[in-house]
């Protein structure tokens, strides 16, 4: 059975039964506390913890997940990978336990021809909470399992929390009997080789108020609504039923590994040799990566770009340890493209884009791979030179986090020539590093310290928004929150959190900056609004500092808007959606938002494409996008069902969370149509000018416009034409002629400086035959060395050749320092001085060090340099301490 037909049959089974299908989420889902969706309920936990009502009572899903934890254990087990699909049936406060364990059971022992999966019930293990009687007697009457398979664990094993104040409750855990060939007998507690969990039926029914670990936290009442969360991993159930020994050599994985293996000229061997673990790497990455890719990630050097980074360069090392040196992606990409599509159209749509930022990514890792290889150079020469035989885990582990070089490369390199690399300090240096993400992924969760708060208030309803109409609301303050706790009122210069039951401010969203303003009482109690958020879906909350008298909940105030602000926010979010189609014009409907900011005057945007904008591009947009605010289109605002929406094209942000019903803003035309809860302007010409300040890159494939609008891009011109006038006063010519009197005077600088270049270099040249009088004598080699102040990289290495010319077939050693702040060095050797063991570059590798820097280069003529000038005396030193041995 394919793997896309298990996904299928999941959904219609669920469907039949009452279950609303809902798609899964982007792998880039809008929770701070994740990197990316990495298990089925993620985008469901709102409605777990009561921040929002649930539109369903029960909802089935086959939910897209990451988790790179364990990266590096792919390949080596059965069930490792880092992109899997997990199946879901949840429940709100409908069914629970019995209704759980019996279509648990039910789709699993369903005949395949009856829409099940087929497993006979005498392979069906299940485990329980020890103290949960109720699902060990319902897996009795309602499954017919037999006691001796029903087996009991503890919390670590069968408890479920979040790992936070929260929902939680016991699971209970099904598992399938894959045969005495690949283990012993005895259930899961003896061994999960052979017992495989498929399937984790998890039952809230308790409200935590602290968690400290899996097993150690406190129950602070049972939950009003009971709820279930299941998860069934895909790719198991594939495995096994598609009668294969692991994940990777399923229908959606193992033709990507056989690619690898065509290309590689190896044979794959179903074993755990390395060049087959690296095959299997290769399959699991490749798929993770589109995946990540077609949900908008791009390769970069943190977070999420990380990840995604990681993935495709472990799969491109792992194809050169296999013996393959030419690109690889554009023959395996395509593969898994192929096999995906299948279940997830988007693979499809977003392939050319896809594709692109891949090929880029590994012409980048090429060169990385070329850089590193000289950097190992030089830390395998520094070694060789100071008598060792180990290159020091903190140089390995600055070419593996600083470069990307990858570690297992380095220790492959290190024993071909003849060296060991420090593992433990690498090791140790990685562990800090992983630390500190873990430290800065908890103080993440720490923002949350006032969600109790929160989800008290939102509780009692949502906060109606009035600001699309209304810039002024009379309202009541619904509650005070200081310190992530309520409190009953709020005294002068104090920051706090206010709630009221209805408001004008718009909480920062969509790339919208909040509004600013004042909250007023008739008894003289004035509040000056800061910013505006959402914590948790249907409620705003409002950070102000209390300017007069004493506010208490539930007094009458009135809410107002800064009206300039708001004005020249709408204008700003205006130009950001005439932006965003203009460069669809220019560019393709490949392209797409990244990413937005705006606010009065001011918009920045983020768009994927693998170049940068020529200066012909940037006029382009910017004459498109004055065109447009000229044209005076209206803009409009509809709600409408989200198929209504994207069948008419309306633009969506990666990673947003929609729900049945959104908000589409259209430029009449249609110029532009977009998904947006953001504030606008009525017409276009409202604008009035945009004025683009440039463009550049902010990662990988994703490049940044910045412009002005309104007052602040008439501003901006304002101040360029005084520029220009002020130029043309001082040059003596008139405005038009400006730019051909300022190329004229640049070209004669040139020339100039040109001359004045030759002038020094033939001076500098001139020095030679006293350099050579001072040559001295040093362990058999004729070494003139000298510190040349001021004197360029490019003079300096003229020299060198110079004076290595003139000293002939003599035993020779130049060794050069100039430069200014920065000393540069550069050190050139003879024929004959090379055949008595002098290396440029190693004798580089060891000076530069006393400079505080580093270099390198070939046997005959090298480079390096640092940023301390006070080193020079012992570079020179620490050279001819080297050539006496």
């Amino acid at each position: 059975m394919r793997t896309a037909e298990i996904r299928q049959r999941f959904l219609d089974f669920f469907a039949a039964r009452g279950h609303t299908v809902v798609p899964s989420a982007s792998l880039v889902y809008n929770d701070p506390t994740l990197l990316f969706v990495n298990a089925g309920m993620v985008q469901f936990k709102p409605y777990f913890t009561g921040a929002e009502t649930p539109p369903y009572d029960r909802a089935v899903s086959v939910q897209k997940c990451v988790r790179t934890l364990d990266i590096e254990e792919v390949g080596k087990t059965t069930r490792h990978g880092t992109f899997f699909q997990m199946n879901g049936n949840f429940s709100f406060g409908d069914y629970f336990k019995e209704g759980a364990i019996k279509y648990a059971f039910d789709l699993i022992t369903l005949p395949q021809s009856e829409g099940g999966f087929g497993f006979d019930a005498d392979r069906i293990w299940v485990t329980i909470l020890p103290s949960d009687d109720e699902a060990y007697q319902l897996w009795q009457s309602v499954a017919g399992m037999p006691k001796e398979r029903i087996q009991a664990r503890g919390l670590k094993d069968n408890y479920w929390n979040m790992g936070v104040p929260g929902p939680g409750g016991p699971c209970s855990e099904i598992y399938i009997d894959r045969g005495s060939q690949f283990g012993p007998d005895g259930g899961p507690n003896v061994d999960e080789d052979r017992f495989l969990e498929i399937w984790n039926l998890v039952f809230m029914q308790e409200e935590l108020s602290a968690v400290r670990a899996k097993d150690d936290f406190d129950v602070l009442r049972p939950l009003p609504a009971k709820n279930i969360d299941t998860g069934m991993g895909l790719e198991r159930v594939a495995y096994l039923l598609q009668n294969v020994d692991n994940l990777y050599e399923i229908d959606e994985v193992f033709p990507v590994l056989l690619k690898a293996a065509e290309l590689s000229g190896k044979k794959y061997g179903h074993s755990y040799t390395a060049d087959d673990v690296r095959m299997r790497v290769v399959a699991d990455h490749i798929r993770s990566a589109l995946m990540l890719m077609t949900d908008g990630v791009t390769p970069g050097n943190e977070a999420r770009g990380y990840v995604l980074r990681r993935l495709l360069r472990r799969s491109m090392r792992a194809m050169r340890l296999l013996g393959v040196q030419e690109p690889v992606l554009p023959e395996l990409l395509p593969v898994s493209k192929e096999l995906m599509q299948a279940s997830y159209s988007e693979v499809e749509e977003q392939w050319e884009r896809v594709s692109q930022i891949a090929y880029a990514e590994e012409e980048t890792f090429r060169r990385t791979l070329a850089s590193g290889i000289r950097l190992f150079d030089l830390a395998a020469s520094q070694t060789k030179a100071s008598q060792g035989k180990v290159i020091p885990g903190d140089k390995a582990f600055e070419m593996h986090d600083t470069y990307g070089f990858p570690i297992d490369l380095t220790l492959e390199m290190a024993s071909e020539a003849g060296l060991e690399v420090d593992q433990d300090a690498f090791r140790r240096l990685m562990q800090e590093q992983k630390d500190r993400a873990k430290a800065d992924a908890r103080a993440k969760k720490g923002g949350s310290v006032a969600v109790e708060a929160y989800r008290e208030l939102r509780s009692e309803g949502e906060t109606s928004f009035l600001g699309y109409t209304d810039l002024t609301a009379d309202a009541r303050i619904r509650g005070i929150i200081a310190d992530g706790k309520l409190v009953p009122a709020a005294h002068p210069g104090e920051v706090v959190e206010v709630v009221l039951q209805q408001t004008p401010f718009y909480a920062e969203a969509g790339g919208q900056d909040a509004d600013t303003g004042l909250i007023t009482s008739a008894s003289g109690v004035t509040l000056e609004v800061l910013d505006v958020q959402k914590p948790v879906q249907g409620l705003i909350v409002h950070k102000v500092k209390v300017a007069d008298g004493e506010v208490g909940t539930g007094m009458e105030v009135l809410a107002s808007v800064d009206q300039a602000a708001r004005y020249g926010a709408c204008q700003a979010h205006t130009a950001t959606h005439i932006v965003n189609a203009a460069l669809r014009h220019i560019l393709g409907p490949s392209t797409h938002q990244q990413g937005s900011y705006n606010k009065p005057g001011y918009l920045r945007f983020d768009f994927n494409n693998p170049q940068g904008l020529s200066k012909d591009m940037q006029e382009e947009l910017e004459g498109i996008a004055n065109q447009a605010i000229r044209a005076n289109h209206e803009v409009s605002a509809v709600e409408m069902p989200i198929a209504q929406a994207k069948a008419l094209g309306a633009q969506a942000m990666f990673g947003e969370k929609y729900g049945e019903i959104v908000r589409m803003v259209e430029l009449a035309g249609p110029w532009s149509r977009e998904l947006c809860g953001g504030t606008h302007v009525v017409r276009t010409a409202e604008i009035g000018l945009l004025s683009l300040l440039g463009e550049a890159s902010v990662g990988s494939g994703i490049r940044r416009v910045e412009a002005f609008v309104s007052a602040d891009a008439f501003n901006q011109l304002a101040a360029e034409r005084a520029l220009v006038a002020n130029l043309a006063e001082t040059l003596k010519t008139q405005p038009e002629q400006l730019a051909d009197r300022i190329a004229k005077l640049l070209a004669d600088l040139k020339a100039a400086q040109k001359e004045l270049a030759q002038v020094k270099a033939k001076q500098l040249l001139d020095t030679a035959p006293r350099l050579i009088a001072a040559a001295g004598q040093v362990g058999g080699y004729t070494l003139v060395s000298e510190y040349l102040a001021g004197v360029a990289g490019d003079d300096l290495r003229n020299l060198a050749l110079q004076l290595r010319a003139q000293l002939g077939e003599t035993a020779g050693v130049v060794a050069l320092i100039g430069g200014d702040e920065k000393p540069v060095l550069i050190v050139a050797t003879t024929a004959a001085a090379r055949e008595l063991g002098a290396k440029a570059g190693a004798l580089v590798g060891v000076a530069a060090v006393e400079l505080g820097g580093r270099g390198g280069g070939r046997d005959d003529i090298a480079q390096g340099g640092g940023a301390d000038r006070s080193g020079v005396a012992a570079a020179l030193d620490a050279i001819s301490v080297a050539l006496r041995g």
